[in-house]
Order: structure tokens, then C-alpha cells, then sequence
């Protein structure tokens, strides 16, 4: 998988590693740069064991990949990044995993995340407009490595019969 790609989770083993919130948060963590375990440790709040093994996980799934290493104090460290910048998928158990660990980013932002959920009625040339600008915007945020890091979650969907 190249890095600007995305890439379309495919495979049981990419699908077991994406249903672990650690895992999810990993790739959050990562996103568009690279960390050590030891980094993503920090950031993330747990050990180095934990998050070795959950990299691993990652790793031998193909969503994560070495990127270079760096000398430490006895040793040396190992970086790694994201597979591919997206991923797509459309398992349901996948999707209520990834929304576990969204709503634990959000709940742990500081200062406070601004977050609006709310209902539109749209023609379908409406809807159609308004999910391409939100594709545009995504795809048009541009990372600056000197900056803070922000999320950005945008959603739009239509609900399903079971959620009207």
C-alpha cells in the first residue's frame, strides 16, 4: 500500500487487528507521521509492551509499517507509519470499534472538541453536493509538521431503517 493510498480492508487479519480500540487509537496516533514505540507510549498513555504488541498486530496485518530507525541510549529504535493514509471498510462490528475509540479521542481533547451531530432533509442533488465538499475539505487539509495535531471526523450518511 503506498501512503496516499486508500486502502480497502480486505482480510480477516486486517479486520481482527482493526477490531481492538488500541489498535484504532495506534492509527490515530500515527496518522500521517512516523513514531516509536516508545513515542507512541507517551501519547497514548500505556506501556511499551502493550504497544509493541498491538503494532505487531498492525504490522503482520499490512496497516502499519516500519519507517526508519533512530540510535538511543543502548540500543536502537524503531519508527513506524501508516500503511496508507485512508482506510475503507464497511463491517458494522469494524465501524462500532472505530467509534469506541473516535469517542475516547474526543472525550480526552483538550481544550474542548467541538462536535455537532444533527439531522438534514436533502434533495439527493443536495446530499450529493454537500458529501462532495465534504471529500474536498478532507482531502485539502493539509498537515504542517511544526503545528499542533487537530482530528478532524466529518460523517454523512443516510440512516439505516433501523436508525429512523
Amino acid at each position: 500500500m503506498e501512503e496516499d493510498d486508500v486502502a480497502a480492508v480486505a482480510t480477516p487479519e486486517q479486520f481482527k487487528a482493526l477490531g481492538h480500540p488500541m489498535r484504532q487509537r495506534l492509527l490515530f496516533a500515527l496518522g500521517r507521521r512516523e513514531a516509536t514505540i516508545s513515542q507512541l507510549a507517551v501519547t497514548l498513555g500505556s506501556n511499551k509492551g502493550n504497544i509493541a504488541h498491538h503494532l505487531k498486530v498492525l504490522a503482520d496485518a499490512g496497516l502499519v509499517q516500519p519507517a526508519g530507525t533512530r540510535q538511543v541510549r543502548g540500543g536502537t529504535e524503531q519508527y513506524y507509519r501508516s500503511a496508507s493514509r485512508r482506510l475503507s471498510y464497511d463491517d458494522a462490528a469494524t465501524i462500532e470499534v472505530t467509534f469506541r475509540a473516535l469517542a475516547a479521542e474526543i472525550a480526552a481533547a483538550e481544550p474542548e472538541p467541538f462536535v455537532v451531530l444533527r439531522t438534514l432533509r436533502l434533495t439527493p442533488e443536495h446530499a450529493e453536493q454537500l458529501s462532495a465538499a465534504l471529500r474536498d475539505l478532507a482531502d485539502q487539509a493539509e498537515d504542517a509538521d511544526d503545528q499542533p495535531r487537530y482530528g478532524l471526523l466529518l460523517g454523512f450518511y443516510r440512516p439505516g431503517l433501523r436508525a429512523r
